[in-house]
């Protein structure tokens, strides 16, 4: 059998966040006689936003708060537990998929985005009038960017992974693109 392998440096150790997937025939085969390997473990994850740009004085946190602006946490292609940009604060907690691939971690299942060895969640904000919710801006939280030990340790069950950030950026908006540390940071509690 011969599989595509895509490999995402971790953290600053060095260590390999590797996902095997197999290729297009492959992958079919696998299907058809149960051979894929499936997710057998979970994580939970909980993420602790804090300093929303709606809190601020001043027109950027005026036109957000006009706005009706949330964030909330991308489920597939729908933006969930939205909060208004002004709160104090913002959490949220789901759990992701977790399995071993060749002696390395992978997740999954709807909260994970992006393609193996490259995984991220989003959260996202948008304006919320009646029943819409009018993205505008994302901010792409990578599982690349977490220190492999701890991936690790709330995979095997050590605790809750949690992510904090700040939810403004360095101009006053909603906080947006890649977030790297040390603008977030991860533990297991």
């Amino acid at each position: 059998m011969r599989a595509r392998r895509h490999i995402r440096r971790a953290g600053r150790t060095g260590d390999a966040f590797l996902v095997a997937t197999p290729s297009g025939g492959e992958a079919r085969r696998q299907r058809e006689f149960g051979l894929a390997a499936d997710y057998s473990g979970g994580v939970r994850i909980r993420i602790e936003g804090r300093d929303l740009p709606g809190r601020r004085a001043g027109v950027e946190a005026d036109a957000l708060r006009l706005g009706n602006v949330h964030v909330g946490v991308q489920r597939k292609a729908e933006v969930v537990d939205r909060v208004p940009a002004d709160a104090a604060e913002a959490t949220w907690q789901f759990d992701v998929t977790s399995r071993e691939v060749d002696g390395l971690l992978d997740v999954g299942g709807p909260w994970v985005h992006g393609r193996p060895g490259a995984r991220f969640l989003y959260l996202s904000w948008g304006a919320v009038t009646d029943d819409r919710f009018d993205m505008f801006r994302r901010a792409k939280l990578l599982f690349g960017d977490i220190p492999t030990d701890l991936l690790r340790a709330a995979h095997e069950g050590a605790g809750v992974l949690v992510c904090r950030l700040a939810l403004t950026d360095a101009q006053g908006g909603p906080l947006c693109a890649r977030v790297r540390p040390p603008h977030i940071a991860w533990a297991v509690q």
